[in-house]
């Protein structure tokens, strides 16, 4: 059997130490451990956990007990459920991660965990997961020019992305205030102008990209645009804004430290882009983004808003439905992320993002059934069909006249593979011509009744 590390050993001692909340003494702990851990060794790990203040010590000499002294300090995976579904390995990168930080060890960038990462031959998400979520986020639009999704529930993603992302910065807009900001661009009165300005930036961003749908790709120019519009008027040195960073950040909560060498920094920033530029499968590169970029923290700030993002290009491109993070958890969001700059585990991020995704998925396939689903043809095909339809009732024809009529528009006005769909939908449309209809067209009322008359023989 391997030898436990100090923290298993830490964790383990904290665990048995919780299940006694009237207090435990060094000889009763020594006797529940079946003497594992020496006396003096014991009493070395009670101390230390002591002046972490994760135990409390009352009394003195043999009476002395050890108490847990916040429960909320200490997280196990009997202890503390989450709303997400956990693997067992994400359940033990979650205990892993949330011992106290000062009980968890300082550590730097490694440059391993992104140069071991080979495109399209590692993969963070297994191949089910693939499956999984292909099939939950692909559409009827795929095939369909970039960002027709994105721009169908264009008013629901614009509110659901914008709120949530905010929200998982501790941004306090209700959904509702939200949705009142980006309709009037006019902030809730007694609302922090910072919290404001965070929700405009995302609104700025997500039009940005959803603008530029058919043109966007995974580049350097892309990453630092989304920065610059997701920091406007948010950071101290306005300069800072869509620039990669030249002075040291730290990581509220956490033992890590990001690089400080400018140079590096835009080493591993453009190493990231390759590789996400390199990667075939929208998931995986989606992940890979929402991995690597908060990890790097290339920007002075705004950095996981740019990942949640850069996240969402490939769902953009290829027509799939959207990520925008409806109902994640913050604490598991920012723990799964912790999992990643501490320990270069994606287990429990990764468990995050899929459960994410299908929330999203779920929502936004419930939002298309409401407004329907439109003919792509037809969409496509709009102004010439009304043209097609109006010469048929403005020049008075007759079946035999129209289908002939139809049949030359056609050959005349629509590339090949199309023309036999084509001729069809006019040909319908012009059947169902009613008193009740003709408006859509704009025809005149006169012109439909004397084109009745016609279509009658």
């Amino acid at each position: 059997m391997s030898k436990k590390t100090l923290k298993e050993e830490l964790q383990g001692l904290i665990e048995v130490i919780a299940l006694s909340p009237n207090g435990v003494s060094t000889e009763e702990l020594f006797t529940l451990l079946s003497g594992a851990i020496p006396k003096r060794t014991l009493q070395y790990r009670l101390s230390k956990l002591v002046k972490a203040e994760v135990l409390r010590n009352e009394g003195s000499g043999r009476s002395s007990k050890y108490y847990i002294r916040d429960t909320s300090e200490v997280i196990s995976a009997p202890s503390r459920s989450s709303l997400i579904p956990l693997s067992p390995e994400a359940e033990e990168v979650k205990r892993l991660i949330s011992f106290p930080p000062q009980l968890r060890q300082h550590v730097s960038y490694r440059r391993e965990f992104l140069d071991s990462y080979k495109p399209n031959q590692t993969f963070y998400l297994s191949q089910s997961i693939l499956e999984k979520l292909f099939k939950l986020g692909a559409g009827v639009e795929r095939g369909r020019p970039a960002g027709t999704y994105a721009r169908k529930i264009y008013q629901r993603l614009l509110i659901d992305l914008s709120w949530n992302s905010s929200r998982l910065e501790g941004n306090t807009y209700s959904l509702l205030e939200t949705e009142k900001l980006l309709a009037t661009g006019e902030g809730i009165p007694g609302k922090d102008r910072m919290e404001t300005q965070m929700i405009l930036n995302h609104k700025e961003a997500i039009q940005f990209l959803v603008e530029i749908a058919e043109e966007v790709e995974i580049q350097s120019y892309i990453i630092l645009n989304i920065h610059g519009l997701l920091s406007y008027d948010l950071l101290a040195d306005p300069k800072a804004c869509g620039r990669l960073r030249t002075v040291p950040v730290k990581i509220g909560k956490s033992v890590y430290h990001p690089v400080e060498v400018p140079q590096l920094i835009e080493e591993y920033f453009q190493i990231i882009v390759q590789k996400a530029a390199a990667i075939k499968n929208p998931f995986e590169q989606s992940f890979f983004l929402m991995v690597h970029l908060p990890y790097l923290q290339p920007f002075l700030d705004v950095n996981k808003r740019v990942a949640r993002l850069a996240g969402n290009i490939p769902f953009i491109r290829e027509n799939l439905s959207p990520l925008s993070f409806v109902d994640v958890p913050e604490s598991d969001y920012i723990q799964g992320l912790l999992a990643i700059y501490e320990l270069n585990r994606i287990e429990f991020f990764r468990d995050v993002f899929v459960w994410a995704y299908e929330r999203s998925a779920s929502l936004y396939l419930a939002t298309l059934e409401v407004l329907g689903e439109p003919d792509p043809f037809r969409i496509s095909y709009r102004d010439l069909i009304r043209r097609a339809v109006c010469d048929v009732v403005r020049h008075k024809m007759n079946k035999m006249e129209a289908a002939q009529a139809i049949q030359k528009f056609a050959k005349e006005n629509i590339v090949p593979p199309d023309q036999h769909r084509f001729i069809e939908i006019v040909e319908i449309e012009v059947r169902s011509l009613h008193q009740g209809n003709f408006a859509r067209f704009h025809l005149r009322p006169s012109e439909f009744f004397e084109w009745q008359k016609n279509w009658q023989f």
